[in-house]
């Protein structure tokens, strides 16, 4: 339930305070993405792990021995999945690179195959010599890819490893110490404004609540829909690349169409010589986003976060802009908090009677304590 009045929204003061400390927020989080991105991940586990945990402490477990169960609960899940993935592919027939390859190969050849379906179809394009310009120019790309970049690309995600270790112990102290620190925060604000103080602390944490658990009710949508798509079509561990590919949907945009890179070079792969496989699994793929656009996000995070379509889009753009495709991931819900705060804060400087019974607090206290020193 929504604790704020809704009534009144932000005027144009309000939301341009609102978008540009978004703006600022998102560029010190570029600068600091190292710490970011374990804390979003650790916000998320938060999250994730909460309602368990709230229900141990209404059984009568302690705060503290509720974090520990859950915590211990989902280690040993997490450790069972690595477990169960080292032994499935404990002997594989062919390396992670010699794969990667593979699949590579495989988009190649769907790439060629259809520019070569044009040409016959619409001869001005065998003028050109399409698929032979495609052509030198895939390959080239992927000869300077796999050459300059795809070992920086591994070394820097080696090197994000350990920052991502921090995720969980931030999550361990946001599921032990999460309410006292909104008691400490509620202490420092005067007695004048501690009503509307706990409304923003509730709305703001609701905010969070209600977008990351619309983000894995959302991811779980996808992923089952898309595995059971790639499943019907033949296409080969359809319930890996619909979880991968729901993952990488957390990106606006960015994400999407790198999942459905990676779809078509499974299903290219996996029938080389039937390019109708590689075109239904392109169907699959946009239909399933068709259906997460108009029938997915607004049962789950259409729900979370009131925000404008116009708005959602312009952010999105100047997040891609500021903070890079980390800003394409945290400015949605980096923004509904800002929101949040920016209306409340402008709902309380501009309350004629809040602002009253301030002035009259310190009066009060000024009065109090300088009583004794009047005589």
């Amino acid at each position: 339930m929504n604790l704020l009045p809704t009534q009144k929204r932000g005027g144009p003061v309000v939301w341009s305070g609102i978008i540009a400390a978004t703006c600022v927020l998102l560029f010190l989080l570029q600068q600091m993405l190292f710490l970011a991105i374990p804390f979003l991940l650790g916000i998320v586990l938060y999250y994730i792990l909460q309602p368990p945990m709230q229900r141990l402490i209404r059984m009568g477990f302690s705060q503290n021995a509720a974090t520990m169960l859950v915590g211990t609960v989902f280690t040993l899940l997490v450790a069972l999945a690595i477990l169960a993935a080292v032994f499935w592919k404990s002997t594989p027939s062919t390396s992670w690179q010699d794969m990667l390859g593979i699949y590579l190969q495989g988009g190649l050849d769907f790439v060629r195959h259809t520019m070569m379906a044009l040409e016959q179809q619409f001869p001005i394009l065998r003028q050109v010599q399409l698929a032979e310009t495609v052509n030198q120019r895939m390959s080239a790309f992927t000869g300077d890819f796999i050459q300059s970049h795809l070992t920086d690309i591994l070394v820097s995600a080696a090197g994000w490893l350990p920052s991502l270790l921090l995720a969980p112990f931030l999550t361990f102290f946001f599921l032990r110490d999460g309410l006292r620190f909104k008691k400490f925060l509620a202490r420092a604000v005067p007695n004048a404004f501690f009503e509307r103080t706990l409304c923003l602390l509730h709305e703001v944490d609701q905010t969070a609540h209600r977008y990351f658990q619309g983000l894995i009710r959302l991811t779980i949508l996808d992923t089952a829909v898309l595995a059971f798509g790639l499943w019907a079509i033949g296409v080969s561990s359809p319930l890996v690349l619909g979880l991968i590919a729901a993952v990488l949907a957390w990106v606006p945009y960015v994400g999407s169409i790198v999942g459905c890179v990676l779809v078509v070079m499974v299903a290219s792969t996996d029938a080389p010589t039937d390019p109708s496989v590689a075109y239904l699994a392109i169907c699959v793929f946009i239909l399933v986003r068709l259906l997460d656009d108009f029938v997915f996000m607004p049962l789950t995070l259409g729900r979370s976060l009131h925000i404008h379509p116009l708005i959602t889009v312009l952010m999105i753009f100047i997040g891609g802009s500021v903070a890079g495709v980390a800003g394409l991931m945290l400015v949605l819900p980096l923004l509904g908090v800002v929101m949040v705060i920016g209306e409340t804060l402008g709902r309380l400087i501009t309350d004629p009677r809040l602002r009253a019974r301030h002035r009259n607090a310190i009066a009060l206290r000024t009065r109090q304590a300088s009583h004794d020193l009047s005589a």
